[in-house]
This record gives C-alpha cells, structure tokens and sequence, in this order.
C-alpha cells in the first residue's frame, strides 16, 4: 500500500525567492514575444519579408541556446542570484534599445544581445531550486516559472497589442524594457547566504558527465520536441491570427491572451497535481511521466487539428493547446531537476536546455519559409505535429525511469 509523504517545510526565504524567479520568466517572456506581437506593424514599417521576420525570431535563439550551456556552469561556480541579476540587466537594455532601431541590421544584433541576456534564467532557477527545495515540492516550483512562462506571453500579447495600436510598437518597447529593472530591487535584497537543505558533499559534476548519461539526451530532445509547438506559437500566432484568420490587432491581442492565460492556469494545476500525487506515495516517474505524455498526444492533436481544420476547429485548437502546454512546462524541468539532483541541477538543465532551445532556431525560421512557399499555414502545423508526436516516444520511452542519477558511480 502507498504511504502518503509530508513534504518538508520550505523556508520564507525559498518561497520569496520562487515567487521572484517566476516573476523573472514573466518578465523573460514578455520581452522576448514583444517582437511576434509587433510583428504586423514591423514587417509593414521596415518592409520585411516573412523569411526575414523568422530570422529575426530565430536570431534571439542563436546566442540564447548555446549560452545554455554556459549559464549552466556559472550557475554551479559563482552566486547564482548575481548571474541572474547580470542576465536580466542586459535583456532589458536590449528591450529597450529595440524601440529605437531603424532598420534589419540593428534588430537582428538588438536581438542576439536579448538572447545572451536571458539565458541564465533556467539554469539559475533550477540551481536555486534545488538548492532550497525538496524534490517532492519541485512540481510547486516549476509551476510558479511556468506560469510566468505563460503569463508572460499572455500580458505581452493583451497589453503590448493594446498599447502598440494606440501608442506604436516602438514606445511599447522602452516600456517594457525599463519596467523590467525595476524587478533588481526585492531580487538583490534577498538574502545570499539563506541555509541550503542538501548536502552537496562532493565536486558537482562536470558537463561531459551529464551529456555521458543517456538519461540527459533523452531530457533534451523531449525538450526540444516540447518546445517546437510553443516557440512556433509565440513567434507566429499574432501573424497567422491576423494575416490568416482575419482578425484586428485588438482580437488578435484578446484570443492570444486568453491562450497563454489558459496555459498559466494549467501549469500551476498540474504542477500541483503532481507534486500532490507523488505526496500521496505515487513515484516521480509515474506522476510527471504520465503528465508529460499526455501533454504531448494533447499537442499533437491540436496541431494536427489548426492546420486541417476548419476556423472554429482552428480556434478550439489553439484554445486547447494552452492547456497541453501548460501540463507540460510545469514538469519539464522537474524531470530534469530530478534525474540531475542538486549536485548537477544547473549543468543538467543548462545542457538540456540548450538542446531543447534548438527548436527556437529552427521552428521561426523554418515557418517563415513555409508558409512563403507554401502560401499559408497548413505545412507548419504538421510539421508541430509530426514533432510533437516524437515527443511522446522521448518522454515515454527513451528517458527510462525518472529518479535521481547516481552521480557517485
């Protein structure tokens, strides 16, 4: 019989710094989607392609996802709460310089700084996490990013379409950028020296012991499998709503909103679902498998049904593809979290974030492309499909059992 597990009491300091770290994915989000949502006005100002808008998409991914890998490692070998504050200073500059630009050339370089920037988010947050956190309230944790991760989006898509149609994109982005700073006052008065509830005994082990785990590799091609749909959604949604379906910028801002609103919601149920399960004597592997799993075959299907659908079968699926991506993104890096222990926490997700950040290089451009050759969207929501569907045989099958590596053997 299963024996219910009290979770261990989580100290103010560890609630405070989550409740911050999901406000910094919030923040994360919404300047990294300012672009997709000013992108109908931006193309038509600076008379951009489709090609070239995708690439301007593509480019934030070009230097956020191998500095993954790098924000890993500082995360595990200097105070992670000082890279984090260092990250977040560059993205808001960057945010803000976007509002002055004049031309392709300077977005794209406005672009691949805002990538440098928000790259240590992930790793740092799954250091700290892991450092403050028991595994059994990692759902809790990730949940409250997660909801950042969508909120973020939500609040950008809503009230920077808002703003852009009656004030222009380019003030929306000085905006937004200087707000941004202002999340540096509470994050630099917490305290650094708040009491860790592992004992890391032991060096932490380096990236070439992490990538040697097939465990890691499977972690980040799911990853890579689950974040396709989204990014291509991020990047695209406000075009397609607009250019395709026919909507004004003001209803394209209330249906995006209500999408990555929906999303928000359903990655705190899930996490604490999860969290709950596990409570209740369920093992990790069951609990957050069979909720990455079912997110999957969710995303699946709606992908599959936008793209063959007619426009109210199109709408239920976007609506419905907030909900899958919810479910997934509060127990994405739980998993990870959870094979990595606190010892390797911030190298393993730096590695399979990096891995799983790829579909940010791939999915804007590859879209853009699509959709000029192809005369419309139908190609690309396949193709979501045809690699969420490879998802479901990462998350399912190939990452075997989710518990904890022995990093001593």
């Amino acid at each position: 019989m299963a024996t219910a597990i009290r979770a261990p009491r989580v100290s103010n300091h560890a609630r405070w710094m989550v409740l911050l770290l999901g406000a910094a994915v919030f923040i994360n989000y919404v300047d990294r989607g300012n672009l997709a949502t000013a992108g109908p006005l931006i193309k038509t100002e600076l008379n951009l392609t489709n090609t070239e808008f995708g690439v301007l998409i593509s480019a934030f991914f070009w230097t956020y996802t191998p500095a993954q890998l790098i924000a890993g490692w500082l995360s595990q070998r200097f105070c992670a709460y000082r890279v984090l504050a260092g990250g977040l200073a560059i993205w808001a500059v960057a945010t803000m310089a976007t509002g002055l630009v004049g031309g392709f050339a300077a977005l794209l370089v406005l672009r691949l700084i805002l990538g440098l920037g928000e790259s240590v988010v992930f790793p740092v947050a799954s250091k700290l996490a892991a450092d403050h956190l028991p595994p059994e309230r990692y759902g809790q944790a990730n949940a409250l990013t997660a909801m950042g991760l969508s909120f973020g989006p939500a609040f950008g898509i809503y009230a920077g379409g808002l703003l852009m149609a009656s004030q222009g994109w380019r003030l929306s982005f000085i905006i937004f950028g200087a707000v941004s700073l202002l999340w540096l006052i509470p994050w630099l008065s917490l305290k650094r020296d708040a009491p860790r509830i592992h004992d890391d005994a032991g060096p932490s082990p380096t990236l070439a012991q992490v990538i040697a785990r097939p465990q890691a590799w499977a972690a980040a091609v799911g990853h890579l499998c689950t974040n396709y749909a989204f990014y291509f959604m991020l990047a695209w949604l406000p075009l397609y709503l607009v250019k395709t379906q026919g909507f004004t910028l003001p209803q394209m801002a209330a249906l995006g909103g209500f999408v990555y609103l929906l999303q928000g919601v359903t990655a705190m149920a899930s996490g604490l679902i999860a969290d709950r399960w596990i409570a209740a004597g369920a093992t990790a592997n069951r609990a957050r498998k069979t909720l990455m799993v079912t997110a999957m075959l969710g995303t699946t299907i709606c992908m599959a049904a936008i793209g063959m659908g007619t426009m109210q079968v199109a709408i239920g699926g976007l609506i419905l593809s907030g909900v899958f991506t919810g479910m997934s993104s509060s127990n994405i890096y739980a998993l990870g979290q959870t094979l990595a222990g606190p010892r390797a926490s911030g190298t393993w997700i730096g590695f399979q974030n990096c891995v799983g950040n790829f579909s940010g290089i791939v999915a804007p451009a590859l879209t853009g492309w699509l959709v000029d050759h192809a005369g419309g969207f139908g190609a690309a929501f396949g193709v979501a499909a045809a690699v969420a569907l490879f998802g479901v045989l990462c998350w399912g099958v190939l990452i075997g059992r989710i518990e904890p590596v022995r990093w001593s053997d």
